[in-house]
């Protein structure tokens, strides 16, 4: 096959380049390369030459490794739309999908439609009533992924510090995602295609005194700082067998609720009394060797090679409907007769 391999150009190839992100590049495309297919580096710039390159292209299938354009975040679903429009199968979920979990008030709503839980939330913008969810609370970004924004004064315990927290996140953020904070064990829980794999989770306990346990954006991007080495991922979570089962279970049904396709992690804290309840659904987690997903999959007795394949699998095996069916299937469903339907068609093709 002929493969295009996309990534954040401007951050992996800029001044000061995100040499992360290159090394996960050359991962995957050696490992494709060995199978045999032909590999195309298609770095992604927001000048938009990248979509005509891919169109010209004429790729069996798209490696999609952009977490964004330029480290913005919210260009993440327009890359698979390009996709999606140009029809180039492509690995991980839909722009839908994608698009939706980058917007935790959204997602958050969905879930608890679906009888999923999710601690109390509320959403705060500008000049609006300061949500009530109960303290202490945890604000954050509502439309922002590896935590940014995420920082020890994140959470609060007063409606004095919350005015405060929320004040400052305004001056870069309308819609501020304000959520009871749950005091207890951090788990993540990883899915390729229909499979759980063994759930992590974030041993907090050299996180220092003082300190809430959180996955802030420090301990994160801040390698060796204080909240890094406090928030240590480890896997398997040691977990009775039972609340292993009901973690596994409750996310899945996040994973489906969403209409997630392909790979994604769903991060959860399970409170003191044992009850687990959702944080957020990562739609495009870091694909990276060293990195949460390919760590679950080693547990699970997936390599990372293995892990590359299932992926490439799992999207050139998706179903895909041409436009045309797809046109037929809503007009019957509109209460067009099939003769009818094809006489449109026979004219739109005029």
């Amino acid at each position: 096959m002929k493969i295009a391999v996309l990534f954040d150009g401007i951050s992996a190839l800029g001044k000061t380049p995100d040499l992360a992100i290159l090394e996960t590049v050359e991962a995957v495309e050696a490992i494709l390369a060995d199978d045999g297919h032909e590999v195309v580096r298609v770095p992604v710039n927001p000048d938009g030459r990248w979509i005509e390159r891919v169109r010209r292209g004429k790729f069996d299938l798209a490696f999609n490794l952009c977490e964004g354009i330029d480290g913005v975040a919210t260009m993440e679903p327009s890359v698979i739309g390009a996709l999606e429009l140009l029809d180039v199968p492509f690995t991980g979920s839909s722009s839908w999908t994608t698009s939706l979990c980058l917007r935790k008030h959204l997602v958050n709503t969905l879930l608890g439609t679906a009888g999923l839980p999710v601690p109390r939330w509320g959403l705060a913008r500008p000049d609006t009533p300061l949500p009530t969810v109960g303290f202490p609370a945890i604000c954050k970004p509502a439309a922002e992924d590896a935590s940014l924004g995420v920082e020890q004064r994140s959470v609060v315990r007063t409606m004095r510090a919350l005015s405060t927290r929320l004040a400052d996140m305004h001056e870069q953020w309308e819609d501020v995602l304000v959520q009871r904070y749950i005091d207890g064990r951090e788990v993540n829980v990883g899915i390729v295609g229909g499979t759980v794999l063994p759930v992590a989770e974030i041993d907090f306990g050299a996180m220092p005194r003082g300190l809430w346990r959180i996955v802030s954006y420090r301990s994160k991007w801040e390698s060796g700082c204080d909240e890094d080495v406090g928030a240590a991922p480890r896997c398997p979570a040691d977990l009775p067998e039972e609340l292993t089962a009901e973690l596994g279970r409750i996310a899945l049904a996040a994973w489906r609720a969403v209409g997630g396709e392909g790979y994604g992690r769903v991060d959860m804290r399970i409170d003191r009394h044992g009850r687990p309840w959702i944080l957020e659904v990562n739609s495009n987690p870091d694909f990276s060797p060293d990195a949460g997903l390919a760590r679950m999959a080693r547990t699970a007795g997936i390599d990372y090679t293995s892990l590359v394949r299932l992926v490439c699998d799992a999207a050139i095996s998706r179903p895909r409907t041409a436009n045309d069916e797809r046109w037929a299937r809503m007009q019957r469903l509109s209460g067009v007769e099939p003769a009818a339907t094809a006489s449109l068609m026979a004219v739109g093709q005029q």
